[in-house]
């Protein structure tokens, strides 16, 4: 099997004068968080916040910046959060795909929005 790519819209919530994003991103749910490279934060001109420790799939540690905040949209879908600055492309975790209710068909290698909530994303919240 082969990675999963899904077009996404991001954006700086916090200034409406920048242009958003289209991109192309890898969908890991092994990943927690979105990943996004230097020039995508200096595009959205995205600030940082503080700085984190992350492992690698290598298992080397690296301190990065974390920035945002940053909306996600996909399909009829849109999410908040911040991104770890890393890489040279675009990487969508678990929590954004939970948080806009989205799915992964690995036979198809595409994501999709939940097809039990086609209209509103939904969440287990107890």
């Amino acid at each position: 099997m082969g990675y999963v790519h899904a077009d996404i819209l991001l954006k700086n919530p916090k200034n409406s004068k920048i242009k958003p994003i289209v991109i192309k991103a890898m969908v890991d749910t092994g990943a927690m968080t979105l990943c996004i490279p230097e020039h995508v934060r200096l595009q959205l001109a995205l600030e940082p916040i503080e700085n984190r420790e992350v492992t690698t799939a290598d298992g080397k540690s690296h301190i990065v910046p974390y920035v945002g905040p940053v909306q996600i949209e996909f399909e009829n879908r849109t999410c908040f959060t911040g991104a770890l600055v890393i890489g040279d492309s675009v990487l969508m975790g678990a929590v954004p795909m939970e948080d806009m209710d989205l799915i992964i068909s690995p036979s198809n290698q595409t994501v999709s929005v939940n097809p039990k909530s086609p209209n509103i994303p939904s969440a287990l919240v107890k």
